[in-house]
């Protein structure tokens, strides 16, 4: 049934929760794992689970997620796959701007009119996880369910900022709720597993993954013209409505939903790990991305403790440790980098360059430079003697070179940053 379905990706609003990693970029453009884009993990997951037609939905700088979903996804003759932007636009039906998940996808199914297809696989732009959706649309059919919603259980401090709902032993929804207060969350409990209990995970939280029937989603939006939110609206209607059955589909693997800088950073980092939940080395599963033709990274004297470092890079650092180094990146003598996320640089600096320019000038991170609880964005020129050390202490912020998001120290895009500068804890 996947070569009856369309998976529409949604690229999500202006990602302030994300800023300033998308002050020139949309969310799922945004850079993970040294070498990936966001948008390559929803993309391989319908490319492993046979599915070859996606729509991503942008509407905020999608200039640089255009340009790396042309270089990355190519189809031969002999498929009907593709992966296509549909950008927010003004029609004679329509002079708004996306006003919400639900919104946008209404908005953008008259582009699908051609398409022959039964069912709409809706996912998110800014998660990490690995699911078979081949599974979810088999138990999709199986239930016989009008709309089912990928599922897991959460434990209650994380159940309030989520789409929580009541499944019975059926797997059927009965209730639900968008974000319940801390008062009210106790009463969402639904029947679990005692591998879950266990670990006093007592709540289904909605992952965002939706599976409709086409004449359903269709039916849904002409009954609530005025509603622009799945999790806040069309969800909640679908499941009090009793002509509607709503499935509810566990899901029992690594997701992390990648919301804030906090949640960016702690995912990378859990990606050095020696057995990472998500798992990047497999040879059935793999994380489709751009192929960039890149020379192998170059070590110079580098202790290298849970690294996980891309292609291209030249590497003088004293220490790399529990870190992620991004493409084309350049670590100099005696720095150490810690906690941390470089995401490297687009394109590499001639030798005449690096021989005449001001160090501060040079692509990359300087000499004998520290730094920790930090996301160093791409193309940026950190000179030398530069400490940049994130801490709980510190308090948000933002200047013209870098924010501070919950105690992480984020370098913008092309920041200069001088030699012998601080930024953060300065002990």
């Amino acid at each position: 049934m996947t070569d009856q379905t369309v998976a529409i990706i949604l690229g999500g609003g202006k990602g302030t929760r994300l800023y300033p990693l998308t002050m020139e970029r949309s969310k799922p453009a945004v850079p993970i794992a040294g070498k990936y884009r966001l948008i390559d993990i929803p993309i391989s997951n319908c490319l492993n689970s046979d599915i070859r037609r996606m729509f991503v939905l942008t509407m905020f700088n999608s200039a640089s997620l255009n340009q790396h979903i042309k270089n990355a996804y190519h189809f031969d003759v002999f498929s009907n796959g593709f992966v296509d932007i549909l950008a927010a636009e003004q029609t004679f039906e329509s002079k708004d701007w996306f006003q919400g998940t639900a919104d946008a996808v209404r908005q953008s199914l008259p582009r699908l009119k051609n398409l022959d297809y039964e069912y709409v696989l809706i996912l998110s732009g800014d998660q990490l996880y690995n699911m078979d959706f081949e599974a979810i649309m088999e138990y999709h059919v199986e239930k016989q369910a009008d709309i089912t919603i990928a599922t897991i259980p959460v434990i209650a401090k994380d159940a309030t900022g989520f789409g929580i709902m009541k499944v019975d032993e059926a797997g059927m929804i009965g209730s639900f709720t968008e974000k319940p207060s801390a008062d009210e969350v106790e009463k969402w409990k639904s029947p679990l597993p005692a591998k879950y209990t266990d670990q006093d995970k007592h709540y289904l939280a909605s992952m965002g993954i939706y599976v409709f029937n086409k004449k359903i989603l269709n039916q849904l939006f002409d009954e609530n013209m005025d509603s622009n939110d799945f999790g806040k609206e069309i969800i909640p209607y679908a499941v009090i409505e009793e002509k509607y059955t709503v499935a509810s589909y566990p899901y029992d693997g690594y997701w992390a939903d990648i919301g804030t800088i906090a949640s960016f950073l702690e995912s990378n980092l859990k990606l050095t790990g020696f057995l990472p939940e998500f798992h990047l080395y497999d040879n059935i599963k793999k994380v489709y991305s751009r192929a960039r033709m890149l020379a192998p990274t170059k070590f110079f004297g580098t202790k290298v403790t849970y690294g996980l470092v891309s292609d291209g890079c030249i590497i003088h650092a004293a220490e790399i440790s529990r870190a992620v180094v991004g493409i084309r990146s350049r670590i100099g003598q005696d720095t150490i980098i810690r906690d941390a996320i470089i995401m490297g640089n687009d394109y590499y600096q001639t030798v005449n360059d690096i021989e005449q320019l001001p160090d501060n000038e040079l692509l990359g991170i300087g000499n004998n430079c520290f730094i920790q609880n930090a996301i160093i964005d791409k193309n940026a020129r950190v000179g030398n003697n530069v400490r940049i050390v994130g801490g709980p202490e510190l308090e948000d912020a933002e200047t013209d070179t870098y924010c501070i998001r919950d105690g992480i120290i984020i370098l913008k895009k092309g920041a200069v940053i001088e030699s012998n500068s601080v930024i953060g804890v300065s002990a």
